[in-house]
């Protein structure tokens, strides 16, 4: 509670030395929300763009920053680029000073919800287009979760290998989703194999979406050579091999969401 009531005292503190403007070049932002907890996301603003998404990487969050670029594998961050060239402005939602391994707890909590709200209320100065949360794997608790808690100051929501199965700290099936009113779209691969992200799992979500202006299950298949863990960003469950078309088929979802 500490930690929640000093981040909301110094959240237009925070606002203020991010800057106002958006520049040329993709780039690292950071908010400083008091003066020892910052939360960053990397800014990546296209001329014209329709829309923004700001991603939520799965695992323990973040997007593996080092040398002065997001080089983490996860699908959403490597697939940053394809985001880009449908004309979208993208964000990768970085981890919290304070907390550098999200878990599926922490990410469905107040604190979660208050850093996200002002990576939100940043970009929004940036760029006035409708902002969408896409998550992917333990990214989708926080896409829905924030959703839930922004309600229309995000203009939808895309969840992708949902987290749905049972594990410690919950997971998006858990969530009261009756209460998420934004256009959902969840994205599942066929043969995403990993325990707790089946698509017969994903596809129950729809029956929990009461109240969803608009949603979508899009069972998918595509890709190669997947390698490793099957609940990795490598396998099925991470789209390899067919991340250009998965994020087409998102992308044409957001422009147009239709059930």
């Amino acid at each position: 509670m500490l930690r929640l009531c000093i981040r909301s005292l110094c959240l237009a503190f925070g606002l203020f030395c991010a800057g106002l403007h958006a520049q040329a070049s993709d780039r690292l932002v950071q908010l400083v929300t008091c003066s020892d907890v910052s939360i960053t996301y990397w800014w990546m603003p296209r001329e014209s763009a329709t829309a923004t998404v700001l991603l939520f990487s799965g695992g323990t969050g973040g997007m593996g920053f080092r040398d002065g670029l997001p080089q983490s594998q996860n699908f959403l961050i490597r697939s940053r680029d394809e985001f880009a060239k449908t004309g979208f402005n993208v964000a990768l939602m970085g981890n919290p000073r304070d907390t550098p391994r999200l878990m599926p707890a922490f990410r469905q909590s107040p604190e979660h919800i208050v850093d996200v709200r002002a990576v939100v209320q940043d970009i929004r100065q940036r760029s006035a287009v409708p902002v969408w949360l896409v998550g992917t794997s333990q990214g989708t608790i926080s896409a829905a979760a924030v959703g839930i808690a922004l309600g229309p100051a995000i203009e939808g929501v895309v969840l992708t290998a949902s987290l749905t199965g049972q594990q410690p700290g919950g997971s998006v099936s858990e969530l009261p989703l009756d209460q998420l009113r934004v256009p959902v779209l969840v994205h599942q691969h066929a043969k995403d194999s990993c325990k707790i992200t089946p698509p017969h799992l994903a596809e129950r979500l729809m029956a929990k979406l009461t109240a969803a202006r608009v949603k979508k299950y899009m069972l998918v298949e595509g890709g190669s050579n997947p390698t490793g863990d099957p609940c990795q960003a490598l396998h099925h469950h991470g789209y390899i091999g067919m991340e250009a078309e998965a994020v087409a088929q998102m992308a044409s979802w957001i422009r147009l969401p239709v059930p």
